[in-house]
């Protein structure tokens, strides 16, 4: 338990002090996020804002998990270890890469590019879904569905279906609640850190160590994405985030309460479905203001930092009400 903690720790440190230079680094290169305009109209104030500070957070994971959870020492000389490890690092790399892509038609001073269509990020995400899902049921052998209070059930291929679906929902629910200043780093600090848990009492170490290092990275980075927003995660940062919580849920078998632990994200997701089946179904009728739902509290008078605490207070009772499932098996 201790050393798990010590990793998140020393992620922290490295996320907070290292997220200054990388800051300076994006004002240098002029990495200004252009505002939408269908957005609210106080968001307007924050163009320019330097972005794809998911560089801060995965590049905080991938030494840390590199150096104290892939290679360990032992007896004096450097093992390689925890190859299951391997798999969410490298769904990391990949789905920054697809965000960086993103976010770079995304910015201020960078015209005549556009940002990936949504065709082609779900192509992308899609594929990516299916190869982990393969990944995961021959390779890692994870068959099964942990059931809270009746036990553990075998699949078999079905796994694999369940997994594409589990992986593709998950990061696109993510993705979708990354807005305001603060909150999905927190509501995603808070899911990771519910699965680290579980994950211990599983004696799943080498994943609750990888877990507490994305909690760590994510609170460096809250420091510097906390209202008024130094810098903003991006599509850079919030892909990775969702592929790689869908990939940790998967691996502990307690994907099933994913929905619970991921409240937040669901919600989110969900007032975006609804908006636009009822706007299609009524030729042009609003059934939120404005959509993902924290904007409608924003319309509707709430500040955003109070839109932002009241959502991770949500995803703290998810969070524990999800690890108390998980730990009644």
């Amino acid at each position: 338990m201790i050393y798990p903690l010590l990793v998140g720790g020393l992620s922290f440190l490295i996320a907070l002090i290292g997220g200054h230079y990388v800051i300076n680094i994006l004002r240098d290169f002029k990495i200004g996020k252009e505002i939408s305009q269908h957005g609210p109209t106080s968001h307007h104030a924050k163009e320019g804002t330097p972005t794809m500070g998911g560089l801060i957070i995965f590049g905080t994971v991938a030494i840390i998990t590199i150096f104290t959870n892939i290679f360990a020492i032992q007896e004096g000389k450097f093992s390689i270890e925890r190859a299951s490890i391997l798999l969410p690092l490298i769904i990391i790399i990949i789905t920054m890469a697809i965000g960086f892509w993103d976010d770079l038609g995304t910015l201020v001073n960078i015209k005549g590019r556009k940002a990936l269509s949504w065709k082609i990020k779900f192509f992308l995400i899609s594929i990516l879904s299916i190869t982990v899902s393969f990944i995961l049921y021959f390779q890692l052998e994870a068959k099964s569905a942990n059931l809270p209070v009746f036990g553990q059930f075998e699949l078999g291929y079905l796994y694999i279906f369940v997994a594409v679906i589990i992986l593709f929902s998950t990061t696109s629910a993510v993705s979708i609640t990354d807005g305001l200043d603060g909150l999905l780093g927190g509501t995603a600090a808070i899911a990771f850190a519910a699965y680290a848990v579980i994950a211990l009492a599983q004696g799943q170490d080498y994943l609750a160590v990888f877990s507490f290092t994305v909690v760590g990275a994510l609170l460096g980075f809250l420091w510097h994405n906390a209202h008024p927003a130094q810098v903003f995660m991006g599509d850079t940062g919030a892909l990775p985030l969702g592929a790689a919580l869908a990939t940790v849920a998967l691996m502990t078998g307690h994907w099933l309460i994913l929905p619970i632990i991921g409240i937040v994200f669901v919600v989110e997701a969900i007032s975006t479905i609804l908006q636009i089946i009822y706007f299609q179904t009524t030729g042009g009728n609003r059934l939120f203001r404005m959509t993902p739902l924290h904007h409608h509290f924003e319309l509707i008078g709430w500040s955003e930092p109070q839109v932002v605490l009241r959502l991770w207070l949500v995803g703290i009772i998810g969070a524990l009400i999800g690890i108390t499932l998980a730990l009644s098996i």
